[in-house]
């Protein structure tokens, strides 16, 4: 008997105004899988993952993370879901300028409040040291080049191990060393924490590591082989 899926999509369709988007997105993501999403520019990828993560609201369709329906939870329980349970890398960061990089890094963990302030300094140092950041933590985000804020926005994201992470063009700022060191750390996170991984990306590279290759169409999802 297998187990049951982390992250259940079912009839997912999404419109602006008359125009869809996409339609009939249907996807089971497994714990410790790691799935690469492709597709033309346009198609949606980016609005298939906010919907997902409930920051977009889907026209048709159900989305199920640990078999509880998104659409159907409250504002705060949405929250407290996506606190807790995603890790999201954003592919315009979205890191906080305010904020130093540590305190951007730390920030899912301090909203959690489980972990005793040694306990998460020291994680978050060990995170900015596992993206190439080490030392940079007391630095600000506008002192930092494209490529290292999007090494802050992946530390973000798997600073708290997530059971599902979202991940919105991880490498696309990065060189090719350091988004091999990327990819590494993301197949890492899954395969030692049991964490499914969606990873939507144009770098085929990339994508060759996954355990599957998707591509999203306007109609579906369909399985891609990718050239050796």
């Amino acid at each position: 008997m297998s187990a049951p899926a982390l992250l259940t999509l079912r009839g997912l369709t999404r419109r602006h105004g008359e125009t869809p988007v996409f339609a009939g997105i249907d996807l089971d993501l497994q714990p410790g899988e790691v799935v690469a999403l492709i597709g033309e520019s346009g198609v949606g990828k980016s609005t298939l993952l906010n919907c997902i993560a409930g920051l977009d609201r889907p026209d048709a369709g159900e989305v199920r993370i640990d078999g509880r329906a998104v659409a159907q939870l409250s504002e705060p329980q949405a929250a407290a879901l996506r606190r807790d349970r995603l890790g999201f890398v954003f592919q315009a960061f979205h890191v906080l300028p305010h904020l130093s990089v540590a305190d951007n890094v730390a920030l899912p963990l301090r909203l959690q409040g489980t972990l005793a302030e040694p306990e998460l300094a020291q994680r978050t140092r060990a995170m900015l040291a596992e993206v190439g950041l080490d030392g940079l933590g007391e630095r600000r985000p506008r002192t930092l080049s494209g490529g290292q804020l999007q090494r802050v926005a992946i530390a973000r994201a798997l600073v708290h191990r997530p059971a599902l992470i979202l991940a919105d063009e991880p490498t696309g700022n990065l060189d090719p060393a350091t988004a091999e060191r990327v990819l590494d750390l993301l197949i890492h996170q899954a395969r030692t924490h049991g964490a499914g991984c969606l990873i939507v990306t144009h770098a085929l590279a990339g994508a060759r590591r996954a355990d599957r290759c998707l591509r999203l169409t306007p109609t579906g999802v369909l399985p891609q082989d990718l050239p050796g």
